[in-house]
């Protein structure tokens, strides 16, 4: 009887241990990693979508400055706000028709609810308040830091 208790198989509470601990260290190496590699997905997703509403806020002041677009006097060019990107203006010239600059505002991935903060052209360039004449440049409303030390609302 005791030799048939020797010979059946099983795990020891050892053995079981062992595992647990090699699977807990594993899993405490991945998880910054993951951490760290979803941090810089997100701040991809946050250069890109600064970069084409900016690119769209400069090829509509280069429309104005060019006067396919007509603006107001002693007005800075730029548009009243982003939606004037997305709904588009009336350019003018021999065959008129309607620009549109963006399909939709792209999102802040940094912020919970994907607002962007706004500057006008007569705001101080470090300001965090828009003045709300005209969008002459976005930025993140985030307080965090990014991977390389900088905050995503200097971007």
């Amino acid at each position: 009887m005791t030799s048939c208790l020797r010979n059946s198989a099983g795990v020891t509470l050892i053995e079981l241990l062992v595992v647990m601990v090699i699977l807990s260290v594993l899993a405490a190496g991945i998880m910054p990693l993951s951490q760290m590699a979803y941090k810089r997905s997100k701040e991809i997703e946050l250069k890109q979508n600064l970069r084409i509403i900016r690119k769209a806020l400069d090829e509509y002041k280069t429309l104005v400055d060019e006067g396919k677009i007509q603006t107001q006097a002693f007005s800075s060019g730029y548009p009243k706000n982003l939606e004037v990107l997305v709904d588009g203006v009336d350019l003018q010239g021999p065959v008129p028709f309607r620009k549109k600059f963006l399909r939709r505002i792209p999102k802040d991935p940094m912020t919970e609810d994907g607002t962007w903060g706004l500057r006008s052209y007569f705001d101080e360039p470090d300001s965090d308040t828009w003045g709300g004449e005209d969008v002459y440049d976005v930025y993140s409303k985030s307080e965090k830091q990014a991977l390389d030390g900088s905050y995503y609302k200097d971007w």
